[in-house]
């Protein structure tokens, strides 16, 4: 019994409230008591009750139907326009995180190509056909401009030998120019690039995508491997593969590249490695490798004025 006489004070409210705003568009109140419709009679027996009650208890009741006439408007709005949940962004897919990467690995390329640096490869014969060797060779170089701007590989010093495999200028064109490996948007249509989902690589969250070249042009090395983007700064910040072509004379290590970011903004390599047994026509090496980077300095360019003698 009390549930209906509440619906039914609801109802009563919203005709009133409905009814009041009617009363801002009609002159006085004499044509409300002669409308037609339910709204102007509640209305009429309103008025009544202005000249039948006192002011004070009409002031209160007054008071009473306005705050029944607002949490029943409220209500409405609330039912009529629910808050709307928050969208979820959706995430990018594939291409175009190839896209955005690549255009990154290109900026990148162009500003590794703008510094020097220090670099130190040691490479490791391990073992020949299971038996333990120890031979070592050490390169010391460093990455410097020369006075026209072009950047140069200067060697500071070899020290110890390699005898079981012959260290080649492949081997060392390799070390010097295969890494770091860059995608770029010059370099992107040359390979296949497969999507393999979302790893966390020293606490960042990365894209993972493997990577192999489309085609083999003669004279010219590739990757083959595995690469981790950072998926809030669209660069390589690790790489797991190895340079094809390969031949049964000319074999090189799978090796692993960390980048890390110098100057707050680019992704550089700081560390390589390599371990493996490569399979030669007559032997089986094991090969290490390590290769670090260091001291990454911005080169900029000093300009030189002539001026001339002026003639006599």
């Amino acid at each position: 019994m009390g549930s209906k006489c509440k619906a039914r004070e609801i109802y009563v409210v919203c005709i009133l409230a409905e009814c009041i705003c009617l009363r801002n568009n009609v002159p006085n109140s004499s044509k409300l008591e002669d409308g037609m419709g339910a709204e102007h009679a509640i209305l009429g027996v309103v008025l009544k009750c202005m000249h039948t009650h006192s002011l004070l208890v009409w002031r209160i009741r007054l008071m009473r139907l306005l705050f029944c006439i607002a949490a029943a408007l409220l209500g409405t709005m609330l039912w009529v326009y629910p808050q709307s949940a928050p969208q979820e962004l959706k995430p990018p897919t594939p291409e175009e995180i190839i896209r955005q990467f690549s255009a990154k690995e290109t900026e990148f390329y162009e500003a590794w190509k703008e510094y020097t640096y220090h670099q130190t490869a040691e490479v490791r014969v391990v073992s020949v056909n299971g038996s333990p060797r120890n031979e070592v060779m050490t390169v010391i170089s460093d990455v410097v401009f020369k006075d026209d701007g072009s950047r140069d590989i200067l060697i500071r010093r070899r020290a110890g030998s390699i005898h079981s495999v012959i260290y080649t200028n492949e081997d060392e064109d390799i070390i010097n120019n295969l890494q770091p490996f860059a995608l770029t948007d010059k370099e992107l249509p040359s390979y296949l690039l497969n999507y393999e989902g979302k790893e966390t690589v020293d606490e960042l969250s990365c894209y993972v995508f493997s990577v192999k070249p489309k085609s083999i042009k003669k004279g010219r090395f590739y990757f083959e491997g595995k690469i981790w983007v950072d998926d809030q700064d669209l660069q390589i910040v690790r790489t797991v593969g190895k340079p094809v072509p390969q031949k049964k004379n000319t074999q090189f290590p799978d090796f692993e590249t960390i980048r890390q970011r110098i100057d707050k903004k680019y992704w550089f390599p700081v560390w390589t490695h390599a371990d493996s047994e490569l399979q030669f026509e007559r032997n089986s090496v094991r090969i290490e490798e390590t290769i670090t980077y260091d001291d990454y300095k911005h080169f900029r360019s000093k300009a030189t004025i002539k001026f001339e003698q002026p003639a006599p």
